[in-house]
Order: C-alpha cells, then structure tokens, then sequence
C-alpha cells in the first residue's frame, strides 16, 4: 500500500509538472519551444507510467508459508482471508498477515489451592489460529489476540482448577490430572472465537516452604515403608527356601536310612574284603568284630 501510495505520488507530480508548463504557440519555432512542447507531452504520459505500475504491482500480494492474509479496504474488513501463496487483489487492499503455526504463550501465575495456600505456576499454552476465522478473530481481537483474549482466559481457568485441589497434588503424579482439566476447559472457551488448543503444559510449581518440606518427608516415609515391606517379603521367601530345603533334606535321610540294612552292610563288607585280598600288598585283616564287618589293621 505504501508502494503504491508513492507511485500515486510521483505520477500525479509527474502530470502537474507537465501540466504546469506553458504552452508554446504553435508558430513559435526554435529549439526551445520544440523542447518545451515535448516536456509537456513526455511528463503527464511518464506520471500516467508510473501510476499504471504501481497499481499493476500492487494487485500482487504475497503470503508466506504458515501465515493467512486478512484484507482490508479503506477500513473494512474483508471476511474472505488471503491463502500463502501469490494473489491478484484489489490494489487499494491493504493485507495483515496472521500466523497460523503453532504459537507458545508462557505466563507465570499464582494460584489459590484447596488448603487456601498460594501456589506459584509456571504454564505453557500451544495454540494456533483456524485461517478460515482469521477476518473475525482480527476485527473483533486484533493482531494481539494472544495477551487481549488467551491470557486472561488462561488465567481464569487455572484458578478455577487449582482451586479444587490441594497442594500436594500439584507436586506429585495429580498435576496430569489438573493439566488435563485445565486444557479441557480452555480448549472449549478457545474455540469459540477460532483459536485452536493443542496442549497446556505445567512446566514448573513453586510451593510454600513449609509444604514442600512437609510433602518431601511424607514422600520419603512412603519410600521407607515399601523398602520394608520389600525387605519383609525377601526374607519370608528366604524362609521359605530354607523350609523347603530342611524337608528335603529330612526327606533324603529318611530314605537313605530306610533302604540301608544290617545284611546289605555285611555284604558290602565281604565284597571289600575280598578285594583286599586280591591286593599283591602284604596286609592284616581281622574278621568277626561285633558287626561283622572287617577291620583292616596293616597293610604291610
């Protein structure tokens, strides 16, 4: 627009200087009144030059990728947006570009809990703009659409979410649950002017000194708690292993002590008495102790 403002510019000087010439009468001859006459014919047609190029540039608009044009006209906004890419439009048009990628608004807030406690928070909000609804949301928010109508929005929400929740839940594995509702409820208040929600981040929590201490040894108590009860259950199985191995054991000599007999011991010591005697060694061998079994005394 600014373009083509300058160009309306010089061109109309162009023609007024052209015009601004006296005329020359036509039985004026010389070489003066030949250049002046053609001044006054070059100039206006070089002004009409200039302005005819600046309208034909002006008609061309181009929208870089990820953005939306909005189009505006002596003040009227025009309801069809401009897609990216090169568009023929009118030249008096003026085009506000709009992004249309996904945008992060970050706000630091602090926040009420359930116990009356003030929470401090640290959200991230990813948003980006419907280019369908880009006229309406530039007529009625403005380009800053972010700080005028997200923020405040945002802030709302979270307080009406933490509210409803204590302390502790923000700082153990509840701050999904409170994330979610905060996006669910802000994604429906969004849509309704054409800002689309992606995701509401709960980066950081800044709790009260005197909670965060009292969370962290609760925390470390039920940390104690399950390294006993897992210490509890290892030595119960530990037990276990040690009864079951006890019977085994029982079950073992039991068994040996069943299937040994005073004949079977008899014989066995007949049959090592007999291959001592096959022995080419020098030996004693005495027989007929109260078992019966052989004891060997020498064995030279």
């Amino acid at each position: 627009m600014t373009f083509l403002i300058l160009a309306i510019i010089v061109g109309g000087a162009l023609i007024l200087i052209g015009l601004a010439v006296p005329r020359m009468s036509p039985d004026a001859a010389g070489r003066k009144a030949e250049e002046v006459r053609r001044v006054r014919a070059i100039l206006p047609i070089l002004g009409g030059v200039v302005i005819l190029v600046g309208l034909l540039l002006a008609s061309f608009r181009v929208v870089p990728g990820g953005h939306v044009g909005v189009q505006i006209l002596f003040g009227r906004i025009i309801d069809r947006p401009l897609p990216e890419g090169l568009s023929l439009i009118n030249p008096f048009k003026q085009v506000q570009l709009m992004s249309v990628r996904t945008l992060e608004l970050f706000d630091h807030a602090d926040v009420p809990s359930k116990e009356g406690l003030t929470v401090g928070l640290e959200v991230s909000t990813l948003y980006h703009l419907d280019a369908a609804v880009a006229p309406s949301v530039y007529r009625t928010l403005g380009d800053g659409y972010a700080k005028v109508y997200i923020l405040p929005q945002l802030r709302s929400v979270i307080r009406g979410a933490t509210v409803n929740h204590e302390a502790k839940d923000l700082y153990t594995s509840g701050r999904e649950v409170i994330a979610q509702q905060i996006q669910d409820e802000l994604a429906k208040t969004l849509a309704q002017r054409g800002i689309v929600l992606e995701k509401v981040l709960l980066r950081k929590i800044v709790l009260p000194k005197m909670v965060e201490d009292a969370i962290n040894s609760k925390l470390a108590a039920e940390q104690d708690a399950e390294r006993m009860r897992f210490v509890l259950q290892k030595e119960r199985q530990e037990a276990e292993r040690k009864r079951v191995e006890a019977t085994g054991i029982a079950d073992f000599q039991r068994t040996v002590s069943q299937g040994i007999s005073e004949p079977l011991l008899k014989w066995k010591a007949i049959e090592v008495a007999h291959e001592l005697s096959k022995s080419p060694n020098t030996k004693i061998v005495i027989l007929g102790d109260k078992s019966g079994l052989p004891i060997i005394l020498s064995d030279k």
